[in-house]
């Protein structure tokens, strides 16, 4: 891999990038689409619902069973998706340890820029320990007029840093999530560590416009060329 320029900022995803949330998110949906009748697989479910929001897949969901989704049942999904992931999660290996270094090493110009509802990212950041180091520069797509594939959350969280979006590098682990990044005109680095069902694979990511590929989480602070900051003597 040939090194890339120095960035201004870098923004994350969150799930499958920071914290290994996929298998657990998903087998809580999936179990309630089985409730529903839809018996569906853990293979399609993560092509399905995988970094997307799930508010705007409801109509997937009624096509496979019938069912009208309600703010209920969503309600009682996101209540169910945190109580697992309360007990169970765990961070990306290496991930935490990568931020970290970033952060020291750009003062800062770091944000976590997820389509998953902020209350998740929240959760999820506190229960590996990144909730203060993303202290005010959390974002979800939600809260944006569009949520991820569109660049919305990306381009907020690079306006939040008084950063053009073009200086940018992007951490992302999905199709949906790489297509936002390129959308938003960050330069994306696709996340896939190997043998995992929950990352979308190589080629996909970098067919949906990711210009570099990495395996580990350890691996990531490597790939920047961090300008000096400070005086210099």
């Amino acid at each position: 891999m040939s090194q890339p320029d120095s960035f201004d900022a870098v923004l994350f995803d969150c799930d499958g990038v920071l914290v290994d949330s996929e298998s657990i998110t998903n087998g809580v949906l999936r179990s309630m689409l089985h409730e529903l009748g839809w018996q569906i697989s853990a293979d399609d479910c993560f092509r399905l619902f995988v970094g997307r929001a799930l508010r705007d897949e409801t109509a997937i969901i009624t096509a496979h069973t019938g069912f009208v989704v309600t703010d209920d049942w969503l309600l009682d999904f996101r209540d169910r998706r945190n109580a697992a992931l309360t007990a169970s999660l765990e961070p990306i290996p290496g991930a935490v340890a990568a931020v970290h270094e970033i952060n020291a090493r750009l003062a800062g110009m770091i944000a976590c820029a997820s389509g998953a509802d902020l209350g998740k990212v929240r959760l999820q950041l506190h229960k590996v320990g990144l909730d203060q180091v993303f202290a005010g520069k959390m974002f979800s797509g939600m809260d944006q007029p569009h949520s991820k594939p569109a660049p919305d959350v990306y381009l907020a969280a690079a306006a939040h840093l008084g950063i053009d979006p073009a200086r940018a590098a992007v951490v992302e682990d999905t199709v949906p999530g790489v297509t936002a990044g390129v959308a938003a005109g960050a330069t994306v680095f696709g996340f896939c560590p190997p043998g995992s069902p929950a990352h979308h694979p190589p080629k996909a990511l970098l067919d949906a416009g990711a210009t570099h590929i990495f395996r580990s989480m350890h691996d990531l602070p490597t790939f920047f060329r961090f300008k000096p900051v400070g005086p210099t003597l």
